[in-house]
């Protein structure tokens, strides 16, 4: 074994602090439109509700920008509320991405075990290029990766197999080489597995457990990684 990949959403940083993020970006185009008597969580559960039908719909296929996607979902909710989106709405998104997202509590320190390990320590995400990189910099994050790949980088959405060997590509390393942590049992750990990399499942609270059968392996906290590296070692 001599590299490790993670995806960033929900796995490396967490779901609640993306409701959060959102419901900030929500809580700013509003105050911009002047609608600030909209219930920004009424709207911001629609717009989570539009956004992840349009995401749903991406997996496997050819990219297109996410900052166009999710604004593509905010106009629809803006045209059933009644209100105007700003110019600056991406802008505004990174801003609130930086401020508001959260680290699972064992991330830094389990990235930077590996590392210590000698292991190639990588990002493999369906993500803008922009977005992640001043995600990871707000973090404090974006030194310790050797190598982020994007569905922007790879043109494909995961479970694409473009994104995984493009990583591996870039890591220098082969399929068997490498394992791959995630939080979407079809997406993550399916993708990862039809190129041969293993698959690691992170389900904190038992809650995919139908799935479980399409993982390698499943923890419940991101350290539990480095005893599976040593175990495969």
């Amino acid at each position: 074994m001599k590299a490790v990949f993670f995806d960033f959403v929900g796995t490396l940083i967490t779901k609640e602090g993306e409701n959060e993020t959102h419901q900030n970006i929500i809580k700013e185009v509003l105050k911009r439109a002047g609608r600030e008597d909209l219930d920004y969580v009424e709207v911001w559960e629609i717009y989570e509700e539009e956004s992840s039908r349009l995401f749903k719909e991406l997996a496997g296929k050819s990219y297109v920008k996410i900052r166009d996607v999710d604004t593509d979902a905010l106009k629809r909710v803006a045209e059933r509320y009644g209100f105007s989106i700003p110019n600056d709405f991406w802008e505004i998104s990174l801003e609130m991405h930086a401020r508001y997202g959260k680290l699972f509590p064992d991330a830094f320190e389990t990235i930077k075990a590996l590392k210590e390990l000698g292991f190639h320590v990588g990002i493999i995400t369906d993500s803008d290029n922009d977005y992640i990189g001043a995600h990871l910099k707000a973090l404090g994050l974006y030194d310790l990766f050797d190598s982020i790949t994007t569905s922007e980088d790879a043109g494909f959405y995961k479970p694409h197999p473009r994104p995984f060997l493009l990583a591996l590509e870039r890591a220098g390393v082969k399929a068997e080489e490498a394992l791959y942590v995630g939080d979407n049992p079809s997406k993550d750990c399916i993708g990862a597995k039809n190129v041969g990399m293993m698959s690691v499942l992170l389900d904190q609270r038992g809650q995919k457990r139908e799935s479980w059968s399409n993982c390698d392996f499943v923890i419940s906290k991101l350290d539990e990684v480095l005893e599976i590296v040593k175990g495969i070692d």
